[in-house]
Order: structure tokens, then C-alpha cells, then sequence
């Protein structure tokens, strides 16, 4: 079966994010003061063949392990659906 991952790469929380910073203040200036903990980052989405979802998110972690995220500075969320 084919999953459709999409995994989020983001600063890990508590560490500096200028941009997440900035995001942020300009929502509150356009009247959006309910919105916090901004963080920006990047994406990917890619389709995996697994024979289940939890194989298909195993997998895409241990990809993101390997390649992807800086364990120091960053961190990711992965999301799996059938394609």
C-alpha cells in the first residue's frame, strides 16, 4: 500500500527562532493576539510503499534520523495517509 507522508522540519522549542519571532508579532499587529508558539520551518512530502500506516511512519522517522534533522537545533513532526 502506498502512505502519503508529509513531514514538518522546525527549530526545536525553546531555541531562537527569528522568523517564527517575527511571524508571530506581525499576527498580533493584524489583531490575531490568540496565536503563539510560532515556529517556522520546512516541509516535505513524499509517498512511502508500507504495508501498514505505523510501518510507513517508522520508516520516514528513521529517514528523518538519518538525513534530515539536526537533533541539536531541530526537530520534526511526521503525518501518514493513504495516498
Amino acid at each position: 500500500m502506498t502512505y502519503r507522508v508529509l513531514v514538518r522540519v522546525m527549530p526545536r522549542t525553546g531555541l531562537l527562532d527569528p522568523q517564527g519571532q517575527a511571524v508571530e508579532s506581525a499576527l498580533r499587529v493584524l489583531g490575531f493576539s490568540e496565536a503563539s508558539q510560532v515556529h517556522v520551518g520546512k516541509s516535505i512530502t513524499l509517498d512511502i510503499q508500507a504495508s501498514s500506516k505505523d510501518q510507513a511512519e517508522s520508516r520516514a522517522r528513521q529517514m528523518c534520523d538519518k538525513l534530515l534533522a539536526n537533533p541539536v537545533t531541530e526537530d520534526f513532526l511526521i503525518e501518514v495517509e493513504e495516498a
